[in-house]
Formats: structure tokens, C-alpha cells, sequence
């Protein structure tokens, strides 16, 4: 599996790292407004060809699948585009800026035949398979506590009167795309869709959330949800039954380790990922999936992806927090037999930053 990168920042780098020790799968290209941007990771990885020009990258007849890790904001655009030109494609989380977004997309990876996944790393990790495992010996589920937080460097440039993109509603970012999304992603995998989701978020004037809690209420239960950029804490997911309770060590974003206290036994620590990179087992999936043709697999982690995208919209709404995104507009057109959704009109253009 050959794969095209769009972008040049630290989550490149990672990935990189991580399918580096992968078989089968190479990068071949990469694709940066600038050429030096790219000149460093492409010598460190051996990888061929840099392109400042997009259409190069999503023409290259040698690349099989394009990932995408451009701001937030340009996911749906680049995302479509490289599946408009036939290329499979792993899209960086968070999904899509909006639910229409991803709908969007998913109906036309659909249509096309191709491979479309999110670059979320957790739902992919061996110690959360685990977590499904043991979650009966809990008994009735009744609290579930998430936080992840980690305190941003961008967030001294925010304080300083600038706008980095990840504090910036025009490039789809705060903390609840970029660092709950984890929280979100885990209780999702292992419960599905609550009832309902509330979002009581720190905005900064610019109308981005800093840091905030979501809660998601279930028939039985309720899950809160805490993700911060400007102040670091104690990473952890607690899931709480009337039996006992599981401790996931370190937060949703790794899934470091797994403790089950149940009733008065010792604690059972269970750990099976034997990589310390966690990207790798998330690239070692999706490899796993395109070898073996897993139309199917795909398709599940796609509703997994859009049940997670609907409910960072409604907490995202909630709270009041408005991107660019959510003034396009996009229209369905009829493409043969099938209806195909295409982005015809935009209100405002798009800022590539």
C-alpha cells in the first residue's frame, strides 16, 4: 500500500514513524505548500517525491491512498477531491468539520468503491478490546468519567493576541474537536450513541472552546466527558459499575493500561499492546483492511466515525460554538443512477492557511 501525505506537522512525523516499522506499506509522496517544509521528513523517511501542487499528488499513479493531516477545516475538501481521483483515503481526526460533511463523503467513498477511514488512533488499540472483554464483570454501568487534558503551546500564542488554527473557528478547531474527540471515540466504541449530549465549554472571545466537559446521558447511566488545552490534570477514564469499576490508565487517548477492581479481589492489570507506538496498530488496521478487501470492516468503522461526528456536532452546538464550515452550503446532485452529494456553492471562501 502505497500512501501520498498531505501535510508536513507532528502527526505526519508520527505516522511516518509508525508505518515505518509496518510491512507493506510505504509512503511515496508528499504534498506541502512549500517544498522545504517537506524536505526534512521526506530524507529522514527515504520518502521520493515532494509536490507543491495538489493535483500532482491525487494524479500520481502510484499512490493507492492519500492521508490526509491538513487543518481541520480542509479535511472534507481534500478528503473529496482524492476520492473524486480514485485514491483510498485515511482523513486525520476530527473526521469532517460538520455531520453533513461526513455524510458527504461516506456516501461517495460508497459510490466510488474506495476505502475511506478517520485517523483516530484509539478505537484501533489492544487494551481497549480488552475493556470490551471485562466490562460485564462490572455489573449495571452507572458512572463513566473521561478526562484528557494536556496544556497546548499554541495556547501561550492565543494569550499572546495571535489565532493558531487549533484555536481558530475558521480552521474547525477548540478542544473538543481536537483533544475530547478521544473521550468521545472511546465511549462511543463501547456503548454507541447516548440519548443525549450536553457541552458547557470555556470560550476564549474568538468563540472557541479551550477546554470543557461534555455529558453524554445514556438510559442507565452518564458519561462525562472532560478535554482541556490550557490546563494539563490527571489523565484517566473510569467506568463504574455496582461490581466494581475499570481504570484505564492515562486516559482514552492511549489506553496505557487496564485495571479491573471487582468486589474485594486484587486488582487485575491487564496490558496487551506490546508496541509503544499507538499509531501502529492503528495503520497495521487499515492495512489489514485494504490487503484483505474488508468492504465490510470499513463500512463499519464509517458508522463508527459518523455516530462520533454527529455527537461532537451536537455538543459543538450546544455550546454555541460556530465554524466556517457550518455557513457552506452543499447541494445533492445525480450522478447515473445514484445520488452523489458534491460541494457546488460556498457562502465565504475557504482560508488554506
Amino acid at each position: 500500500m502505497n500512501i501520498g501525505t498531505i501535510g508536513t506537522g507532528s502527526i505526519v512525523e508520527a505516522t511516518l514513524s509508525a508505518i515505518e516499522r509496518l510491512e507493506k506499506v510505504t509512503c511515496t509522496a508528499m504534498y506541502s505548500r512549500k517544498k522545504e517544509n517537506a524536505e526534512m521528513l521526506a530524507n529522514r523517511y527515504q520518502v521520493e517525491n515532494i509536490y507543491t501542487d495538489l493535483n500532482s499528488l491525487f494524479t500520481d499513479s502510484n499512490i493507492d491512498l492519500i492521508y490526509i493531516a491538513s487543518p481541520n477545516s480542509l479535511h472534507y475538501e481534500h478528503a473529496y477531491q482524492a476520492l473524486q481521483h480514485g485514491k483510498h483515503v485515511v482523513c486525520e481526526k476530527p473526521f469532517t468539520s460538520t455531520l453533513q460533511e461526513a455524510e458527504q463523503l461516506i456516501a461517495l467513498a460508497k459510490e466510488k468503491n474506495l476505502f475511506l477511514f478517520e485517523g483516530i488512533s484509539n478505537i484501533h488499540l489492544p487494551n481497549l478490546k480488552i475493556v470490551h472483554e471485562q466490562l460485564d464483570k462490572l455489573g449495571p454501568i452507572k458512572l463513566i468519567q473521561c478526562n484528557y487534558s494536556q496544556y497546548s503551546q499554541r495556547y501561550n500564542d492565543l494569550l499572546a493576541g495571535h489565532t493558531p488554527n487549533v484555536f481558530n473557528p475558521r480552521f474547525s478547531g477548540g478542544a473538543l474537536m481536537d483533544i475530547n474527540n478521544y473521550n468521545l471515540h472511546l465511549i462511543v466504541d463501547l456503548f454507541g450513541l447516548p440519548d443525549s449530549v450536553s457541552y458547557t465549554a470555556n470560550l476564549h472571545p474568538n468563540g472557541i472552546d479551550t477546554s470543557g466537559v461534555a455529558i453524554l446521558k445514556y438510559p442507565q447511566w452518564i458519561a462525562t466527558c472532560t478535554g482541556s488545552k490550557d490546563t494539563s490534570g490527571l489523565n484517566f477514564v473510569l467506568i463504574q459499575g455496582e461490581q466494581g469499576y475499570l481504570h484505564i490508565v492515562d486516559g482514552a487517548n492511549g489506553c496505557k493500561e487496564v485495571r479491573l477492581h471487582f468486589r474485594q479481589e486484587p486488582v487485575q492489570i491487564f496490558n496487551a499492546q506490546t508496541q509503544d507506538d499507538r499509531l501502529y496498530y492503528e495503520w497495521e488496521h487499515f492495512r489489514d483492511v485494504y490487503i484483505n478487501n474488508d468492504v465490510a470492516r470499513c463500512h463499519e468503522l464509517l458508522e463508527h466515525s459518523y455516530r462520533v461526528m454527529n455527537v461532537l456536532t451536537t455538543a459543538r452546538k450546544d455550546a454555541g460554538i460556530v465554524f466556517a464550515a457550518d455557513q457552506y452550503r452543499l447541494r445533492s446532485i445525480r450522478i447515473g443512477n445514484t445520488a452523489h452529494i458534491q460541494h457546488i456553492e460556498q457562502i465565504q471562501c475557504r482560508d488554506h492557511g
